[in-house]
């Protein structure tokens, strides 16, 4: 597996990140605006970290535009690009990403990042996150690129993914650029000339060639069982039946009144003098 190329923050920061992140995902279902949630998470976040400034930038521009992904942007070397990102597309009036599952990503991707992983891991759950909530490639990949992670082949690669997109299957594109395929081509007797750069392992390549004109989603689960690369959190519905459960009691009893009228009706006829009011007199 390939190591990060450069960390641009300490593994306490992407730890803190990662329960910030968390926190304001377990409370986001309460319908409580971010605003008050990021004034109420701050005192909780650890102090030996750059986070509580950052979060006081982020209060500034919600209280001004409304929106956080701004600041994120203009915190560049804070928050990566494809975070930026993800909450860029949750604030976007015209997509249907939900807050809640960017603020689940974001949580899974500081956590990742904290303890190590490698570029493989983090390539591939940001790009499963793509595909798994149908975010648009071409910015998507385009911020996957521009973080500082990645070694410059590895931007590079990514780069004319976001080229090819649609054009070549996926598995196809990392086999191409696997220890796997460049084993082939020297068993072969061929030249390696142009091809490459191989920066997957061979164990990658043998999952990509097997998973080929597949649903990538197909794919990236192949990854997550053989080499425990970190999976897309996905959201689980919110359970309404206990708000739902008062309604039906009322719907119950007003039944229930509606009976007793019936069978009085069919025994005797129903007396409407208990249901007169009493005279002010």
């Amino acid at each position: 597996m390939t190591p990060f190329a450069h960390q641009p923050l300490d593994r306490a920061e992407y730890i803190e990140q990662a329960y910030l992140f968390d926190l304001l995902e377990s409370r986001i279902v309460r319908e409580v605006p971010l605003q008050e949630l990021l004034e109420q998470v701050r005192f909780e976040i650890a102090a030996n970290t750059r986070l509580p400034m950052a979060i006081d930038f982020l209060l500034t521009e919600l209280k001004h535009s409304g929106s956080m992904s701004p600041a994120m942007a203009r915190l560049g070397h804070y928050f990566s690009p494809f975070q930026t990102y993800l909450v860029a597309e949750a604030e976007s009036e015209q997509g249907r990403f939900d807050m809640r599952i960017a603020l689940k990503i974001l949580t899974a991707e500081a956590q990742y990042r904290s303890e190590g992983g490698s570029c493989e891991g983090l390539f591939f759950f940001q790009f499963e996150a793509i595909c798994r909530n149908r975010l648009r490639y071409d910015p998507g990949l385009t911020a996957i690129a521009a973080d500082p992670s990645y070694a410059p082949q590895w931007q590079g690669w990514i780069l004319r993914l976001r080229k090819d997109i649609g054009l070549i299957d996926l598995a196809d594109f990392i086999f191409l650029h696997s220890d796997h395929f460049r084993k082939k081509l020297l068993d072969a007797g061929e030249t390696l000339g142009n091809r490459g750069p191989f920066i997957f392992g061979e164990q990658e390549g043998r999952i990509a060639l097997a998973s080929r004109r597949r649903d990538p989603l197909y794919l990236f689960g192949a990854f997550q069982r053989h080499l425990a690369y970190p999976a897309v959190p996905r959201v689980v519905a919110v359970d309404r039946t206990l708000d739902l459960l008062p309604q039906l009691v009322r719907k119950l009893e007003q039944l229930e009144q509606r009976l007793k009228l019936i069978e009085q009706e069919n025994r005797s006829g129903i007396d409407i003098t208990k249901f007169y009011g009493r005279s002010g007199d």
